[in-house]
């Protein structure tokens, strides 16, 4: 199972919360950024329907596949303070 990491630090002038290298908008107060970050955690947990999509690889390939509506992330927030 895939397993995505929020982090919640400082940012921009106030808080906010990541994935990967990309920044949500700056909340005022570290609470507000950790709350967001646990409902964007938790929005990762809703399922969806199937659908077939496509896209284009780095290298100019294009690939299709199903994705299962179903098949959610496992979601953790980690507050670096």
């Amino acid at each position: 199972m895939l397993k995505i990491t929020y982090h919640v630090g400082q940012h921009d002038g106030g808080y906010a919360y990541r994935l990967d290298n990309v920044w949500s908008e700056p909340f005022p107060t570290h609470h507000q950024a950790l709350e967001a970050a646990k409902i964007a955690a938790e929005r990762q947990h809703l399922e969806g329907r199937d659908a077939e999509i496509s896209y284009q690889t780095a290298d100019g390939i294009w690939r299709h596949e199903h994705a299962l509506g179903g098949d959610r992330p496992e979601t953790v927030v980690v507050d670096d303070g």
